[in-house]
């Protein structure tokens, strides 16, 4: 047995691979790496137990990988397959065929949310609850630990049960969660498996030796009796299970139970709870014994079949009071699939049972909301209610006081501000490896992202220390580190920091400029908690070193020396040891260049002295403008702002829907280098804005008149066009949104653009010179035509500054779609990275026209795109014949010539969409207003039903977007 710290995905597939010979696997977030890992190992020639690398295949859908471990398992192999959320719906028919067959696999799933009024790549139990009556056994694991232990269970049980298993744990709350987990070794493992259950499988596996028909269909008078055949299988797995349970405990001394009881033996109010949450309940229910209450928890692991009589033998006879809490929401239920399941096991006692929801897509469970539920039971407990959330609409939340930090003493917590692609997040990660490899401390460490491909922000969270940690996100910091200083005063990165604390900085900055470079509420909080500063100049460490933008090697250094978390030499020593392993095999250069970069950061941090009065200080960065609109004000502010949590029930939108043209609120500033354009270079070619994804750098020619008000140094040169209006030309750069991708500047053929630092651009205000540009007339395109790259790019991009890498090929063609049919298209949406930067709540990078015309965007899943956007197309076209026959019917009542003409027009251009035929759309609803009042009741009811309908007069452009994984299919 080894201990590594390695997070649940890699605890789940080292076991699933030791006892499978075949894996088909198709990828999903949070479940990817448990699939890419067995495919990486088996590449490498790693052999399970039975001395053979595994067999890993990838399918083309989930559906398809779920069909492929159907016949694998009914051939004769022991096969896995790992997945969550869409994809383990996708699987839900074969599901049922496997368990209808008794055939023994294991699915092993990073439970995560449903698509419902939203997709969300977090965590929860709605896909696993969506699939409990397959007949799968169900087994839910709550750490990274549990998924190690649980899984080598579910392995052997399903083998001699012939009951298939899925191993469930919580989506990036355990799937991500890095701890150290004790591996047996493959050997260890062998010694558990019993052969006589594999030669049963193999000689129940089709073979033209023992040749036999597995019956396709039965009629009525036998598939009853032929569904009711499996109960002697199903009764037994309870059993089957313990005895597993107990073989692996004498193995490793950790003892599993199907049900396991914490806290006071005669406690009179308990909850019960599966998955990652009942960790923190534990840490609670130990906390509050301590002062006296009685109180207790009941840990789920096998969830089905639920063995009513081993729940009921580790209830305490003196519970009063039950609290289910289950981590799904099943509308129009009497209640969650737990509750449900509590209340018919306790059936006829007397014990009250509450059912509760919490904790959907990773919404944070903390012992303050433990707590609160167990007050909640106390005073006048209701069912159905929710906690972790403000209800102001059902009125169904339960308050909550952030008065209880239950961490064990000496814990060590640390918080780190990163950006998507820096490296930050893969250094936290290594931090925690060299700590949880080379001492005894237990470590543990969870990551937070948005959902921009990268330049999005990252936190890292991380614990150290002796005790054990459970599954909930630290508030209070003995280390904060900020690795993107535009950050300070966008974001609250001091929140939590504790008295005497660290606080490391990536900046540019010297001495006493690092200080004023603080807001006033940073700097107050500094001087008033005594926190020591440290500063260091990262990005030019990395440049100078030949390592980019991966600031990660000279801040991990940099952490190490000031954090305190190992004495300062031993650190440096298993960091350079441990970047020597990591870069080896990309040569020797990158090995030096990280190891001259350490040795620099350590030379070149300094601790910033701190005064005891400052005067100068940076002003908070206002997000939403004054004139904003309440979704700006209500909604997207506050998530900016990262207090998303906060946010009631009654602002946010029924159905999932948002108003579109948000992203130019979300200003990130995320490149320290934007393209300036040299005018005297410029052959007007429009290239530059045709490659660029974002739609940060753009090309007007504009009217001389227009330019009166014009800001200081706002450049134009006389456009090169064929016009007789005198039209000027500009190239803008939207620096605030810019990437530094420089596809415009690797694609200018003239060198008319270079990559300056932002600074310098904003002290010439080009962030000014953009507004100014803005509010300049769109689309003039005199004199060049539409459809070449030049004409494209005078006009206005319906898509801009999205979430995308900075770059990317895709979201390129979706600029210029927009640009081309923006203003008349309906977009099906396939989910993938197309979908995550094109539709992410709640900035939305598809805009509007001036007047107020834009695309409109919808997803459903990943594998029916094509067949989504047909639908869409059948929509219009049968709405647009119904109009059609309106229009018929309305000509031939006493309407007024003006009507007439215009309908008469509108069937002329029935196939067209350009401007003409919106013009006379535009022009038929003025007309409909007046026309209305003045009819007969006959004709005024054709003509309200037209005025209904007005909007189809213009054909839609119907639009089917593909994702990174709906392509390749």
């Amino acid at each position: 047995m080894e201990i590594k710290a390695i997070d649940g995905n890699t605890a789940a597939s080292y076991i699933a691979y030791a006892f499978s010979e075949v894996a088909a696997i198709y990828p999903i977030t949070p479940s990817s790496p448990m699939g890419e890992l067995a495919d990486e190992w088996s590449a490498k020639g790693k052999k399970n137990i039975f001395g053979e690398p595994v067999i890993v295949v990838e399918l083309q859908s989930e559906g398809g990988a779920s069909g492929a471990v159907h016949g694998s398992l009914t051939a004769g192999a022991l096969t896995t397959t790992f997945t969550a959320s869409q994809g383990l719906m996708l699987m839900i028919p074969n599901m049922h065929k496997i368990a209808g067959e008794l055939l023994p696999t294991v699915f092993h799933v990073s439970a995560r949310s449903l698509a419902c009024q939203s997709l969300s790549i977090f965590g929860d139990h709605s896909d696993v609850m969506a699939v409990r009556n397959t007949g799968f056994a169900l087994v839910a694991c709550s750490n990274p630990q549990d998924v190690h232990d649980l899984a080598v269970v579910s392995h052997l049980a399903t083998l001699e049960s012939r009951v298939p298993f899925l191993n469930f744990f919580d989506g990036f709350r355990t799937s991500h969660e890095v701890q150290k987990v004790e591996l047996l070794s493959y050997d260890e493992l062998k010694e558990l498996f019993d052969k006589k259950f594999l030669l049963e499988f193999r000689k129940n596996a089709l073979s033209p030796e023992r040749p036999r028909v597995k019956v396709g269909a039965e009629n009525p008078d036998v598939y009853f009796q032929g569904r009711e055949t499996v109960n002697p299988f199903y009764l037994r797995v309870p059993e089957i299970v313990k005895k597993y349970m107990k073989k692996v405990g004498e193995k490793t001394g950790r003892f599993h139970g199907l049900f396991e009881y914490f806290g006071d033996p005669h406690a009179e109010k308990i909850i019960v709870i599966m998955g990652s949450g009942a960790d923190t309940v534990e840490e609670v229910v130990n906390y509050l014994c301590k002062t006296g209450e009685k109180v207790g928890g009941i840990r789920v692991h096998l969830y089905r079949p639920f063995s009513v009589e081993d729940f009921l033998s580790v209830l305490p006879k003196s519970v009063k009071k039950i609290a289910v809490l289950d981590r799904t929401k099943e509308p129009g239920s009497i209640g969650e699939p737990l509750y449900l399941d509590v209340v018919a096991a306790t059936k006829g006692m007397d014990i009250e049972v509450y059912g509760g929801r919490y904790g959907l897509s990773s919404k944070e469970f903390n012992p303050p909301m433990v707590k609160a539920v167990f007050d909640f039971l106390d005073e006048k407990p209701f069912h159905g209610f929710t906690v972790g959330i403000e209800d102001d609409v059902t009125k169904k939340s339960v308050k909550v006081k952030n008065d209880i930090f239950t961490e064990p003493e000496g814990t060590i917590k640390c918080k780190f501000w990163g950006f998507g692609s820096d490296g930050t997040v893969g250094a936290t990660k290594n931090a925690i490896k060299i700590i949880g490899d080379n001492t005894d401390l237990n470590v543990q460490g969870f990551w937070e992202y948005d959902a921009k491909k990268s330049g999005g922000y990252t936190i890292s969270y991380l614990r150290f220390g002796k005790g054990r940690f459970s599954p909930y996100l630290p508030t209070k910091f003995n280390f904060i580190a900020l690795h993107k200083p535009s950050y300070i005063g966008m974001y609250d990165v001091l929140a939590g920091i504790e008295e005497g604390g660290v606080f490391l900085l990536n900046a540019p900055w010297k001495g006493e400029e690092v200080f004023k470079n603080f807001t006033k509420k940073m700097q107050d909080e500094i001087i008033k908690k005594k926190v020591k500063v440290y500063v260091l100049d990262a990005f030019k460490i990395a440049r100078e070193t030949g390592l980019g933008g991966r600031i990660n090697t000279a801040m991990l250094a940099a952490f190490f020396k000031v954090s305190g978390v190992l004495p300062e030499k031993k650190a440096i020593e298993l960091l350079k040891d441990a970047t020597k392993k990591s870069y080896l095999a990309k040569g020797d250069k990158v090995v030096k260049a990280n190891m001259e970069c350490i040795d620099r950061a350590l030379n070149e941090i300094e601790e910033v002295r701190i005064p005891e009065k400052v005067e100068v200080f940076k002003e908070e960065k206002k997000i939403i403008k004054e004139d904003a609109t309440d979704f700006e004000k209500e909604i997207i502010g506050p998530v900016m702002k990262l207090k998303g949590n906060s946010i009631p029930v009654s602002k946010m939108t029924i159905d999932g829907s948002v108003p579109s043209g948000t992203s130019r609120i979300d200003k990130r500033w995320i490149s320290d280098f934007v393209p300036r354009w040299i005018p005297e270079k410029c052959i007007q070619c429009n290239q530059c804005v045709f490659v660029c994804p974002h739609a940060v750098i753009r090309a007007k020619q504009i009217l001389p008149e227009d330019l009166r008000n014009a800001p200081e140094g706002f450049t134009t040169i006389k456009s090169n066009t064929k016009n007789d209006k005198n039209l000027q030309y500009r190239i803008q750069v939207y620096i605030g949104y810019c990437t530094g991708c420089a596809n415009c500047v690797n694609t200018c053929p003239k060198g008319a653009l270079e990559m300056v630092p932002v600074e310098e651009e904003i002290k010439r205000g080009e962030d000014e010179k953009a507004e100014f540009f803005d509010l300049l007339p769109d689309n003039v395109i005199d004199g060049v035509k539409k459809a070449t790259i030049k004409g494209v790019g005078f006009l206005k991009p319906l898509f801009e500054f999205h979430g995308a890498c900075g770059g990317c090929g895709e979201a390129t063609y979706i600029k210029i779609a927009t640009q081309l049919f923006g203003d008349n298209m309906i977009i099906a949406n396939a989910t993938g990275c197309s979908s995550i930067y094109g539709g992410t709540f709640p900035t939305i990078p598809y805009t509007k026209t001036k007047d107020g015309r834009g695309p409109c965007w919808a997803n459903s899943l990943f594998e029916d795109n094509a067949e989504y956007g047909f639908g869409m197309r059948l929509a219009v076209d049968a709405v647009r014949k119904e109009l059609k026959d309106l229009i018929d019917k309305v000509i031939e009542g006493n309407i007024s010539k003006d009507l007439k003409d215009a309908l008469l027009k509108a069937k002329e251009l029935w196939e067209e969409r350009g401007e003409e035929a919106k013009e006379n759309q535009k022009r038929i609803k003025e007309i409909l207003e007046s026309e209305i009042e003045n009819a007969t009741p006959d004709l005024k009811e054709l003509l309200i039903e037209m005025k209904n309908l007005s909007d189809y007069f213009v054909d839609k452009s119907i639009w089917c977007i593909g994702g990174d994984g709906w392509a390749y299919d």
